[in-house]
């Protein structure tokens, strides 16, 4: 006779503390196979990348060990989740499934209503726990703050003094250079695992969180001074719930000394948290935003001349815009951004370029480490123009780079075509004349492209094209119902909205909000 079991399925939350479908597991007394599933058609979506593996790989050898100090290693196996659950079915007695819910595109949403419909099948009680912030069946955004700060508020789920243990091989964890993750990392990727995640914790709430503020902005500095825990927010070695405890705890701890400056900070870093569980629940409301624009007039997007030659410049960063170059160069090979780098980036190729946003968020996907699903989407969407209710927000390159890199430092770190081009020069290279250009060695078109397109033409049209879909019959009412759905509502007491006709293409109240952490 088989015997009985509990499976505790680990997706986007790579720990053992904090961790409520494992304490729900252990409480029904069960012995428990705590298992991850690589799965081979997740890893052939054109969002996923070897760059996430090797993130996710690290966590999971942390994983694994965790797990066995409390008495069962971490199970791994390859293949489809429902063939794996069949599988174990062979020796044990599946009593009950426990997992978070997990907040995905639209590959992870089509394989959760799969398991939960083969649980229904297999008489097998699928048990699923909320993730974050994030609210199921949320039917409008009225509530979903109070739900999310109750949940913050929660007393912390301790990590399990002991897990029963089965009798199974614990499998492989495939090696990070395995075939099936796609192609080789163009650069580095930021350290995976729980370990990680709480010295990155530390040393931000400690040290690097007291410049937070003033240099979240800019791409170099932001790499430090940024708290860097996106990642482990993404793959879930940390709980949102535990960083805001965390913060709370720092706050309480300061002097008064130092505790105007680093309150500032910490008050700011913890507004982004909520702003990022408020990006995250858009795609648990709506799945389909991977695919297709929240507001249906800008369903069919428009054919571009030379569109894959201009993709290709922008997404390998010859675009003949020198700190638009430098950032995505940058993001290629760190995996990382700052938030606001990141929205320049992507107006840029929706607006200047007019590059179809579904192929611009992939490439994104691929690069960053910490591809969320529902941030990604409608971020993408809210940088492009495209929800029906967000303000245009069109980055200037040019302005940009003055702004963030006045002297070029950034640039020619990450261009190096330009290192010899002098400060009054290397935001556009291309107003040198032909000998100032010889005699610095930066003959453009041929050491560096000249700009792809004109800025101030390609804005012109690039709003002509907004204007026209928000003057289409039916534009208003469709932005309301969005609105209800997804929109973040005004805080009591906030400055109300100053007319109606503003009403329904509502600007966030914190513009470069999330993905910043």
């Amino acid at each position: 006779m088989k015997n009985a079991c509990s499976i505790v399925w680990f997706k986007r939350d790579l720990r053992v503390f904090d961790h409520a479908p494992l304490a729900a597991a252990v409480e029904a007394g069960l012995p428990i196979l705590p298992l991850y599933v690589i799965e081979p058609g997740y890893w052939q979506q054109p969002f996923a990348s070897r760059r996430h593996w090797h993130f996710i790989h690290d966590s999971l050898v942390e994983l694994r060990t965790d797990c066995a100090e409390l008495g069962q290693p971490l199970v791994v196996r390859t293949g489809t989740i429902t063939n794996v659950f069949e599988t174990i079915q062979h020796d044990y007695v599946i009593d009950a499934i426990y997992a978070h819910e997990e907040t995905s595109n639209l590959w992870g949403y089509q394989r959760d209503k799969d398991v939960r419909q083969w649980c229904r099948a297999h008489d097998i009680k699928c048990n699923e726990y909320p993730t974050n912030g994030i609210v199921r069946r949320l039917r409008d955004r009225d509530d979903w703050a109070q739900i999310r700060n109750q949940r913050m508020a929660a007393p912390l789920i301790p990590k399990p003094d002991r897990l029963r243990p089965v009798s199974v091989e614990v499998g492989q964890i495939l090696a990070k250079d395995d075939s099936l993750f796609g192609g080789d990392v163009p650069g580095v990727t930021q350290q995976g695992g729980r370990r990680a995640a709480i010295e990155t914790l530390h040393s931000f709430l400690t040290d690097r969180g007291s410049q937070y503020l003033f240099r979240l902005s800019a791409p170099g500095p932001s790499e430090i001074y940024c708290s860097r825990l996106s990642a482990h927010l993404t793959w879930g070695t940390l709980s949102a719930r535990e960083i805001v405890k965390s913060v709370q705890s720092r706050r309480a701890q300061l002097s008064a000394a130092d505790g105007k400056t680093w309150k500032r900070n910490l008050s700011a870093f913890a507004s982004r948290l909520s702003w990022r569980c408020h990006f995250a629940q858009k795609i648990e409301d709506r799945p389909n935003i991977e695919t297709d624009a929240m507001h249906p007039a800008f369903r069919v997007v428009p054919v571009v001349d030379r569109e894959d030659a201009l993709f290709a410049a922008w997404a390998t960063g010859r675009t003949g815009y020198p700190f638009i170059d430098a950032c995505m160069r940058n993001l290629i090979h760190e995996g990382w951004i700052t938030f606001r780098m990141r929205a320049m980036l992507v107006s840029f190729a929706s607006y200047h370029l007019g590059i179809d946003w579904r192929r611009t968020g992939y490439v994104l996907a691929r690069l960053f480490t910490d591809y969320e699903p529902g941030i990604h989407y409608s971020q993408i969407q809210m940088q492009s123009g495209i929800t029906g209710i967000n303000a245009v927000r069109i980055y200037n390159p040019i302005k940009q780079s003055m702004d963030h890199d006045p002297d070029g430092v950034f640039i020619r770190r990450w261009v190096p075509e330009l290192q010899n081009v002098t400060a009054m020069w290397i935001h556009e290279p291309a107003k040198m004349d032909p000998q100032m250009q010889q005699r610095l060695g930066c003959v453009i078109g041929q050491q560096y492209p000249p700009p792809l397109v004109d800025h101030k033409a390609a804005v012109d049209a690039a709003r002509a094209r907004i204007s026209a879909a928000r003057k289409t019959a039916g534009f208003r009412d469709e932005a309301k119902k969005i609105y209800a759905k997804l929109g973040s509502r005004r805080r009591k007491g906030t400055r109300k909205v100053a007319n109606k006709k503003n009403a329904n293409t509502r600007q966030l109240s914190f513009f470069d909000s999330t993905n910043k952490l």
